[in-house]
């Protein structure tokens, strides 16, 4: 008989134990759910979703060449825009960059050639003519997987280019990235370096797209 109840008491346990278990397990699956649905700020089920760009949020970040020297960069505020995206791709939009921002954030100056100097350099004639041309636009016609193909205007030039390595995030505010690389020769940026120096013709531009709704 007090074998029988030792078998009993052992057989609650284990119901009590299976039973404990299972609510933890319900628990954490709750959790990681709400966590999961709390961490999706664009429609889980792939609906389109247009995003106004937040100026103060988003930029592009420029680079430019003096090859086997040095290169300079630098910021580009984006003053206006929008952007659509589906899951996590992005489906059209387009942005106009303000050209008189131009902000080097690099370090390659000097006494005789501030940083002043390059700022007035790349916004004269010779480069993007930034009292003539105060803006500069892109607008996507296209889009295949992470690269989306448009128009881009620069200095009243307009050529079909590729943004490329599109990525979208959207933990907290929706963001978009990716990389475009114009060659300046097809925009009249025509300029010669100095002597034996060369100016790369790519000008690369990180663009950050951050919306807001």
């Amino acid at each position: 008989m007090f074998k029988h109840a030792l078998l009993n008491h052992s057989n609650n346990m284990k119901l009590k134990i299976i039973f404990a278990s299972a609510l933890l397990a319900s628990f954490l699956f709750s959790c990681n759910s709400t966590k999961s649905t709390e961490a999706t700020a664009v429609d889980s089920t792939g609906t389109e979703a247009t995003f106004m760009v937040d100026p103060t949020a988003s930029n592009i970040v420029w680079e430019g060449n003096m090859v086997k020297l040095y290169k300079h960069y630098g910021d580009l505020k984006i003053s206006e825009g929008s952007f659509t995206v589906k899951g996590l791709q992005v489906t059209g939009g387009s942005f106009t960059a303000d050209m008189k921002s131009i902000s080097p954030t690099d370090s390659n100056y000097s006494a005789e050639h501030p940083k002043e100097y390059l700022v007035g350099h790349l916004s004269d004639t010779s480069f993007f003519s930034v009292g003539t041309y105060p803006t500069a636009t892109f607008v996507i016609k296209t889009v295949s997987g992470n690269t989306a193909t448009g128009d881009l205007t620069l200095r009243g030039i307009t050529n079909e280019e590729t943004v490329t390595n599109i990525l979208v995030d959207t933990v907290g505010a929706v963001k978009a990235t990716g990389k475009l690389v114009v060659d300046r020769q097809k925009y009249k940026v025509a300029y010669k370096a100095d002597g034996d120096k060369v100016l790369s013709n790519d000008i690369t531009l990180d663009i950050t797209l951050v919306g807001k709704k």
